[in-house]
């Protein structure tokens, strides 16, 4: 390297000033490797969907049928929340237990329908052909499903009377796996 020329207008750059220069592309390297890392770690941290013992994220939400409702407001009784679509043909298949637990369920626990991308005629019609008469409601701007991190429909998520997340569940939901769920959270 000694025999190498200086470009033209600069000065010839010695082994001292060529360790300095490779010391700080390292530095700078370990900067944006470190900032990368930390990224991916905040972001990983913000794909998470609420865990069992984890605190439910806390939303308020129009009603097909009613006023809105808030989350925090229903605190002291444990709440069922579906997220369904009347285009989601599992979201069929588990309607009828939906409403069977929520008639036997109704006067120590809140359910709450969460209709996801979806048309408000659409929704409608789905509750009327199966009788749902627990309280839905519109997913406006996708906003609910986004902090419940649902990776499509159906998806049932059990909340405690203290707000804490008690079962989360991807597919159809059944009868007897609510039932069993709000059992053990009425003892």
């Amino acid at each position: 390297m000694a025999n190498e020329l200086p470009l033209e207008g600069t000065a010839p750059v010695t082994s001292r000033g060529r360790g300095k220069l490779l010391a700080l592309a390292a530095g700078v390297i370990l900067v944006l490797v470190l900032a990368g890392i930390s990224a991916l770690g905040v972001r990983q941290a913000s794909t998470d969907r609420p865990a069992v013992g984890s605190t439910a994220p806390t939303f308020s939400m129009p009603l097909f049928d009613g006023p809105q409702v808030d989350l925090a407001a229903l605190r002291g009784k444990p709440v069922v929340i579906n997220f369904w679509a009347s285009w989601c043909v599992p979201c069929e298949d588990e309607a009828g237990d939906l409403e069977r637990t929520w008639q036997k369920y109704k006067d120590r626990a809140m359910f709450l329908g969460v209709d996801y991308v979806d048309t408000e005629p659409k929704a409608r019609e789905f509750l009327k052909r199966f009788g749902i008469t627990y309280p839905n409601g519109p997913d406006l701007g996708s906003r609910i499903s986004y902090q419940y991190r649902i990776k499509g429909v159906p998806e049932t998520f059990v909340i405690d009377k203290n707000g804490q997340v008690r079962l989360v569940k991807i597919g159809p939901t059944t009868e007897a796996e609510l039932s069993a769920t709000l059992d053990e959270l009425l003892k």
